[in-house]
């Protein structure tokens, strides 16, 4: 059942471009919505997932892709918005959904905003198991809002799974693993 955010107050205010605000926390996909998960192993150690979480609540490791990111916040946190910027061309406002921050878990998401070419939210949560490695989840929903998003269909899609893969690589790098 959707949520609305008058029934969720520990989520931050609208205008959402999607009813169901806070699902990736769940590891819900609304119905209507094109589900990812990538999984990424960064590494090993308290010192990977220390660096890692830092490199991802902080923006760096969305910098470090290429991507523009517009924003007052130094870091993530519920309410913040953040205008993601590729190629200088296509402008994605957001806000941030949730954070996550657990000594063995780290991370956040954000939702999209109108003029956004995507509907829906995207996750980055860090992780470190009880065996030490540490991973990289990024987990979002969504189906075009804008018409060139929606006529690029399984090419669109296409292109969030390479992204999603190229975040855990620069995360990767970034938390001092370059090759694993």
């Amino acid at each position: 059942m959707p949520h609305s955010d008058a029934a969720r107050p520990d989520l931050p205010e609208g205008p959402f471009t999607y009813a169901d605000v806070g699902a990736t926390r769940e590891g819900r996909c609304p119905p209507g919505f094109n589900p990812l998960q990538v999984r990424t192993r960064i590494g090993e150690g308290t010192d990977v997932f220390t660096r890692a979480a830092e490199a991802v609540l902080t923006w760096e490791m969305h910098r470090a892709m290429g991507v523009g990111i517009r924003t007052d916040a130094a870091e993530a946190a519920p309410g913040v918005d953040v205008t993601v910027t590729l190629g200088g061309v296509i402008k994605a406002p957001c806000r941030v959904v949730w954070t996550v921050d657990e000594p063995r878990r780290k991370g956040w998401a954000y939702g999209t905003l109108p003029g956004h070419p995507e509907c829906g939210e995207e996750a980055f949560v860090v992780d470190r198991t009880g065996d030490g490695t540490v991973w990289l989840t990024v987990t979002a929903f969504s189906r075009g809002a804008k018409w060139y998003a929606r006529a690029g269909g399984p090419a669109t899609r296409g292109l969030q799974h390479a992204y999603a893969r190229r975040c855990g690589v620069v995360l990767r790098r970034l938390a001092g693993n370059p090759k694993d």
